[in-house]
């Protein structure tokens, strides 16, 4: 397997475009909540190469909305949003991105049911 076999479902060339623009690289800026500073400011994770932990294989970047906001979007959703609005991500900058996404999401939503007289 080459780090440019694109994955399952991918019968659009949707995954190849997203990477070719990345150049193969994840385009996380500091969503995550990591400053990549020493990275020039971007994730240096790239596409085929080893994961930061001891073990953990070869890294597979996946094509998913810039927005963070749109990574909350049913996989459906997203893969319909044009190829300008996905970037590439790592999995471990995707799955922070949208942890941080819904826990935003989640405040911003104003508690209802029996319990929301409590809050106050």
């Amino acid at each position: 397997m080459t780090g440019r076999t694109p994955p399952l479902g991918d019968n659009r060339g949707l995954w190849l475009v997203v990477l070719a623009a990345a150049a193969g690289r994840c385009q996380c800026r500091g969503t995550c909540g990591k400053n990549h500073n020493k990275d020039g400011g971007r994730c240096k994770t790239v596409n085929g190469g080893y994961g930061p932990r001891h073990g953990t294989g070869p890294v597979r970047l996946l094509a998913a909305p810039a927005e963070p906001a749109d990574l909350l979007l049913p996989a459906h959703k997203a893969a319909a949003l044009p190829k300008t609005a996905l970037i590439a991500w790592c999995p471990e900058c995707h799955d922070a991105t949208r942890r941080a996404a819904a826990k935003a999401r989640q405040a911003d939503t104003p508690a209802t049911g029996p319990d929301a007289l409590f809050d106050l």
